[in-house]
């Protein structure tokens, strides 16, 4: 079984869409993450920060996953991470109407003994400083180590960010931060140029569009899986993120072949998230489910085709 390291926010969001809207529930890149990643036959752990008014019970809803708490710091009197987000109606564009860090603030990630020599790590999206004061707290180099960031780090913490991503096997970004990342409009030219700078592998999202990955030369093209009903995007790039890393962290894998397949993985998953506010969808999920929509993303993508030779005058 492989071990998974998982950093990032556990957080309360508030979130309202054409569909509805939510008073404080749970939330969080980590809590995504290590929620998608439970699907798989791995040993996860998050690194985190919460205040004291994170009910329990959300505690338990993790643990319940297999999920090891230790590395989480619950600080006495602190409040949780806050987001409050407003979607329009297309849900690819939001509005972000609160954004209170509390606790996250003043975040010094210690991880867990049992967990520094995890062979994957997942840098969720955090100041630079975090993710690197992760990477060198670990008793060895992980056999992958995956970064998450966005145009924020971009704009206030480019330097450090830069040192961050020289240390990293895999980046997750969306389109326009791999643009914004490049200055290339060309997501291919984009790819190129992050691999100079030292991942391996780039992997760009792109939402309803699905999503790319590179190395190299090559490039692999995961679709989104057409939903008949989609309420909440909230939290569907980090579930990605987590089957892309649980997959790969079972499997023990590191090849662009089998990247595919965590891709798809990622994909699969993420389409199960967008279908209820929160974390709710992901909370019940069953196995069941997620190899039956399996079946459909292979369906929607394989073809057989003839080539004809051409013919000569």
């Amino acid at each position: 079984m492989g071990k998974l390291l998982i950093v990032g926010t556990i957080a309360f969001d508030a979130i309202e869409t054409p569909f509805g809207k939510t008073g404080k529930i749970l939330g969080g890149a980590a809590t995504f993450i290590g929620m998608a990643a439970s699907q798989f036959e791995v040993e996860s752990a998050i690194v985190s920060v919460v205040g004291d008014d994170l009910p329990e019970e959300y505690l338990q809803l993790l643990r319940d996953k297999n999920i090891d708490l230790s590395g989480i710091e619950i600080v006495k009197g602190g409040k949780t991470f806050f987001w409050k987000g407003k979607y329009r109606n297309d849900l690819n564009t939001r509005d972000t109407l609160v954004t209170e860090l509390n606790t996250l603030a003043d975040f010094n990630p210690l991880v867990p003994e049992n967990f520094k020599d995890a062979d994957v790590v997942m840098l969720g999206n955090l100041h630079p400083d975090i993710q690197m004061s992760v990477i060198d707290q670990m008793s060895e180099r992980p056999k992958l180590i995956v970064l998450d960031t966005m145009n924020f780090w971009m704009d206030h913490t480019w330097d450090e960010l830069m040192a961050v991503i020289a240390k990293i096997d895999v980046i997750t970004i969306n389109d326009e931060e791999a643009r914004q990342l490049t200055h290339e409009h060309s997501l291919v030219k984009a790819a190129s140029k992050i691999q100079a700078m030292g991942p391996k592998y780039v992997v760009i999202k792109k939402g309803e569009h699905g999503a790319l990955l590179f190395h190299h030369d090559h490039i692999f093209f995961a679709p989104a899986l057409p939903i008949k009903e989609v309420f909440d995007p909230t939290g569907a790039g980090d579930t990605f993120a987590g089957g892309f890393v649980g997959y790969l962290a079972e499997t023990k894998n590191i090849t662009f072949e089998n990247l595919k397949n965590a891709v798809i993985h990622g994909s699969n998953l993420a389409s199960f998230c967008v279908e209820k506010f929160g974390t709710d969808r992901m909370l019940h999920l069953q196995k069941k489910e997620v190899n039956d929509r399996l079946l459909q993303f292979k369906e929607l993508t394989q073809f057989n085709i003839e080539l004809k030779q051409p013919q000569t005058l």
